[in-house]
C-alpha cells in the first residue's frame, strides 16, 4: 500500500460518513476578532454546562426515584451512599446555575453588540427560545429533591400563575396536576425535565449551532459601519480550541465549587407544614419574585401582581421581536435607545437581584 494507515482509515471513513467537507468548511470561516472577542466564548461555555448537565443528570437517574415517598431518600442515598455520588450531584447543580449565568450574559452580549441584526434574526428567536427552556430546566428540576426549601419555592412560584388573565388558574392546575403541590406535581416535574425539555432543547440547540455555523459571528454595528477589516481567526482549530480553554476553566470552576461548596440535601418536604418565612426562588428568579412582592395590592383598579405579570409578558415579547423593531442596527447604524433599554434591563436584573439577598433572600 503506498498509503498509510490513517489515510486509508479516512478514506474508508469518508466513503461512508463524507466528513472532510465540513471540516473544509469549517477552516474557510473566520471569527472576527476585537474588544469583543471575548463574548464569543460564552455560548460555547453555556454549551459545555448543558452537556455537563446531560451527563451528570443521566448518572444521577440510575438512582433517583420520582416519588413524594422516595425521591428525597434516593437524592440522600445518592449523597450519602454513591460513591462519588455527592460531586456528580453537585456538580450537576452547580452547573444549572452557572450554565444560567452565562446564556443570561450571552444574550446580553448578543443584545449589545447588535448581532441580532440581518440575516441573523432567527438565530436570536432560537436563542430566545433555549433560554426560556433553560429557565424551565431550573423550576422543574428545583423540585425533585422533593425537600422544603424546593416544595415551598414551587408552590409560591407556581402561585404566580394564578395572576395570567383567564387561563391563569387553569395553568396553575394543570402545572401542579391539581389544586396543590403533590406527587402529581412531581412526577409531571419530572417528565418535563428529563423528557420534554431535553428533546425540544436538542432540537432548538441543533437549530441555533446551524445558524451561527451559516451565517458565523457578527461583528460590532461601530466596526462594521466603518467599513474597517478586523483581524480575523480561522474557526478551526484556532478558534475551537481557544473555546476548549474555556471548556476547561468551567470545568475547574465546576469541581472547585463542587468539592468546597458540596450541594446542600435539606429536609425533607413536609405538605401538610406551613410556608417558612423568606421562601424565595433561585436567583435567576429573583427580580421577578421582587417585583411581584413590591406591587402595590391595586394599581388603577387592577390587582398589582396581574399588572406586573401582564407588563413582564409584554417587555419579554418586545425583547424577542428586537430584530424586527431595532430598524437602525438592520441598516448598521448605531441605535442608542435600544442600547440604553437594553443596559437598563440589565442594571434592573442585576439591583433587584442584589436587592433580594441584601434582604436575606436567594440561596
Amino acid at each position: 500500500m503506498d498509503k498509510n494507515w490513517s489515510i486509508a482509515l479516512g478514506d474508508w471513513i469518508e466513503e461512508r460518513l463524507p466528513w472532510r467537507g465540513a471540516v473544509d468548511f469549517l477552516r474557510k470561516k473566520k471569527v472576527p476578532m476585537g474588544w469583543h472577542s471575548p463574548s464569543y466564548y460564552l455560548g460555547g461555555m453555556a454549551l459545555f454546562c448543558f452537556i455537563v448537565q446531560v451527563i451528570t443528570g443521566t448518572l444521577l437517574l440510575v438512582y433517583y426515584k420520582p416519588s413524594a415517598d422516595q425521591a428525597y431518600e434516593s437524592v440522600k442515598f445518592i449523597t450519602v451512599d454513591v460513591p462519588f455520588g455527592w460531586l456528580i450531584r453537585s456538580v450537576h447543580s452547580w452547573s444549572a446555575n452557572i450554565m444560567v449565568g452565562l446564556v443570561l450574559a450571552h444574550m446580553f452580549s448578543v443584545y449589545l453588540l447588535k448581532s441580532y441584526r440581518r440575516p441573523r434574526e432567527f438565530t436570536w428567536l432560537s436563542g430566545m427560545g433555549l433560554l426560556g427552556i433553560i429557565f424551565t430546566f431550573g423550576f422543574s428540576g428545583y423540585l425533585l429533591p422533593w425537600n422544603q426549601l424546593a416544595f415551598f419555592a414551587t408552590k409560591v412560584g407556581t402561585e404566580t400563575l394564578r395572576n395570567v388573565p383567564i387561563v391563569g388558574q387553569l395553568l396553575m392546575a394543570m402545572m401542579r396536576g391539581g389544586p396543590d403541590v403533590t406527587e402529581a406535581t412531581l412526577n409531571r416535574f419530572f417528565a418535563l425535565h428529563v423528557m420534554v425539555l431535553p428533546l425540544v432543547c436538542a432540537a432548538l440547540l441543533g437549530l441555533h449551532l446551524l445558524l451561527v455555523q451559516i451565517h458565523g459571528m457578527s461583528m460590532p454595528v461601530s466596526m462594521e459601519s466603518y467599513g474597517e477589516e478586523p483581524l480575523c481567526l480561522p474557526f478551526y482549530p484556532d478558534f475551537m480550541l481557544r473555546d476548549l480553554v474555556g471548556w476547561l476553566l468551567i470545568l475547574g470552576i465546576l469541581a472547585t465549587l463542587a468539592v468546597y461548596y458540596p450541594w446542600p440535601i435539606g429536609q425533607k418536604a413536609d405538605l401538610f407544614a406551613s410556608t417558612p418565612e423568606g421562601i424565595k426562588p433561585e436567583w435567576y428568579f429573583l427580580f421577578v419574585f421582587e417585583t411581584l412582592r413590591l406591587a402595590p395590592s391595586m394599581i388603577f383598579g387592577f390587582e398589582g401582581e396581574f399588572l406586573v405579570i401582564m407588563g413582564i409578558g409584554f417587555a419579554v415579547t418586545l425583547w424577542a421581536l428586537t430584530p424586527f423593531l431595532d430598524r437602525k442596527a438592520q441598516r448598521t447604524q448605531p441605535s442608542p435607545w435600544f442600547t440604553s433599554a437594553g443596559v437598563l434591563v440589565l442594571l434592573y436584573i442585576i439591583v433587584m437581584t442584589v436587592y433580594s439577598y441584601a434582604k436575606g433572600g436567594g440561596h
